[in-house]
């Protein structure tokens, strides 16, 4: 590339899809963003979105841009990073049978033959048969075998979203081995598909080998946009697609957090805090490392699922007077809810937020609700959505505290990055909360330049991701933590929410057993 050459990049969320044009130094030079509508849900607990409109979607996002600069032939690569564990079966032809399950989803089957014979019996030793079950019940390779098999026998590939992107840009099968954030087989530290004799081929015993697409690591050429790609894009034909990865992989990168002594905090839809590491190593056990962007380190990661999603749960349940001022005034209701934060203190005015509006694996596990408690009198809508992004914040921070107890070191920069990260008044409360420093990235968009740097080592115009980090990635805004509340949030840590989860844990596991009775099958 020279030094006027450009890279797109496409990160398709839960809310959005965003195509930007970077220049080699990290810098945008355009961009588009396009809404993505909400999922549907024929059934409840379902979400699902018509794979065909994903893609028009991510065309429309693509015109868009490169109709901002008058030389498309700038262009010299493509990456595409996608919400993770949204799953597309298609035909031989590529075509999606059914409409994508997306991350969100929360169907689950039951009745799926257990892991028997020697996997089954070295499972039950390391006591993960119960964890293995979950999987199984969750894995939607599954699901639609037992409850869709004549669509299942037609499926040529079952790919990611990320996968079923790249063969639309590119007429090939192949996706990238740090996309593969799903119940799939693979093998998180072979970073390969799982070998046949691994539990995970008993624990989805419907899907085969030749379902699954090629896998190639990050940095390396999946193929060349098509004539057709081309025509529904605008993308010029011939581009390079370059392998990226997941999105909260490709914001690790973007940030310029992929050492091991930064946390990567992303206030996304869901919300995350992540370290790389060059050692394999478990967040817990039987909870694997994800593939990070750089090809050479895995990802501890600990998530609350609908992280920052709380915050639009928040503005449409409670916020109705945030989103009519923020139309009659211009401005965005996340800015007014800033200002809603400002009217209560540290602590929530005694109320205290479980953030966990849907279950997890193991911590949080499958029993896991979210909970606010505390209410009294004198709480108010402020000390509501207080309680929430503390709530959040306080699970993120037990994420790094465990992270760091696994790798047996602590972690010595805090970076922030998503869309949550916007406000000030949120990052302050992340270096409030976590009692240290924390500073932003200079690019919000961080997934997005990620996925530019694998464009930018993989078309060769740096030699490694040391090099292109250093050029394309630059630190933000520094904020510092208030002594005062601090040391407030350092009580309540300790001594409310730590315990929490394990006293409310019982009650959990009995709405659970109410909702969903011994034998019960959810479809």
């Amino acid at each position: 590339m020279s030094a006027t050459s450009l890279i797109l990049t496409v990160d398709f969320g839960t809310q959005s899809v965003r195509a930007i044009l970077f220049d080699l130094q990290g810098r945008q030079q355009g961009s588009a963003s396009v809404p993505v509508p909400q999922a549907q849900s024929p059934q409840n607990g379902w979400a699902e979105q018509d794979a065909e409109q994903l893609w028009r979607l991510l065309c429309a996002a693509c015109r868009q841009v490169i109709s901002t600069t008058d030389q498309p032939d700038r262009i010299k690569g493509i990456a595409i990073t996608t919400m993770r564990a949204t799953v597309v079966p298609v035909n031989s032809d590529g075509c999606a049978l059914r409409p994508a399950i997306t991350w969100p989803d929360q169907r689950h089957t039951q009745g799926v033959p257990p892991v028997g014979g020697v996997n089954g019996l070295l499972l039950a030793l390391a006591g993960a048969r119960k964890t293995v079950r979950y999987f199984q019940s969750q894995a939607e390779t599954n699901w639609l075998a037992v409850h869709e098999p004549s669509l299942w026998q037609k499926t040529h590939r079952f790919l990611l979203l990320s996968g079923y992107f790249n063969f639309r840009m590119t007429g090939l099968f192949r996706d990238s081995w740090a996309s593969q954030i799903a119940f799939v087989p693979f093998d998180f530290k072979r970073r390969c598909w799982a070998k046949s004799s691994s539990w995970k081929w008993q624990a989805l015993p419907w899907i085969k080998r030749e379902q699954l697409p090629e896998l190639v690591k990050p940095g390396d050429r999946i193929g060349t946009v098509t004539a057709s790609a081309a025509a529904a894009s605008g993308i010029p034909e011939g581009i390079p697609v370059i392998a990226a990865a997941s999105d909260k992989a490709c914001e690790v990168l973007g940030a310029g957090a992929s050492e091991q002594h930064f946390a990567c905090l992303s206030f996304g839809t869901a919300a995350t805090v992540n370290v790389s590491s060059a050692r394999y190593k478990e967040t817990a056990a039987m909870i694997p490392p994800y593939p990070a962007a750089r090809p050479d380190r895995w990802n501890l990661e600990v998530q609350v699922s609908q992280g920052f999603w709380l915050v639009n749960w928040f503005k449409k349940e409670f916020g109705q007077a945030e989103v009519s001022l923020a139309d009659s005034q211009n401005v965005s209701a996340e800015s007014l809810l800033d200002q809603l934060l400002g009217q209560s203190s540290p602590g929530a005015g005694g109320l205290l937020a479980q953030p966990y509006w849907t279950p997890g694996l193991r911590t949080p596990g499958p029993e896991a609700r979210g909970a606010i408690i505390g209410l009294s009198p004198a709480s108010k809508r402020a000390d509501i959505y207080r309680a929430l992004l503390e709530g959040i914040l306080f699970a993120l921070r037990q994420g790094k505290e465990r992270i760091e107890h696994r790798l047996g070191q602590k972690i010595q920069a805090l970076l922030v990055t998503g869309g949550g990260a916007c406000s000030d008044a949120v990052v302050q409360l992340t270096a409030d909360l976590f009692g240290s420093e924390i500073t932003r990235a200079n690019e919000i968009e961080s997934s997005a330049l990620g996925a530019a740097i694998n464009v930018a080592v993989g078309t060769g115009d740096y030699d490694t991701y040391e090099h292109a980090t250093a050029a394309m990635t630059r630190p933000g805004k520094l904020f510092r933590p208030d002594v005062s509340a601090s040391t407030r949030y350092q009580a309540l840590y300790r001594d409310s929410y730590l315990p929490l989860y394990a006293r409310l844990k019982p009650v959990y596991h009995s709405l659970q057993r109410q909702d969903h009775p011994a034998g019960q099958i959810k479809a």
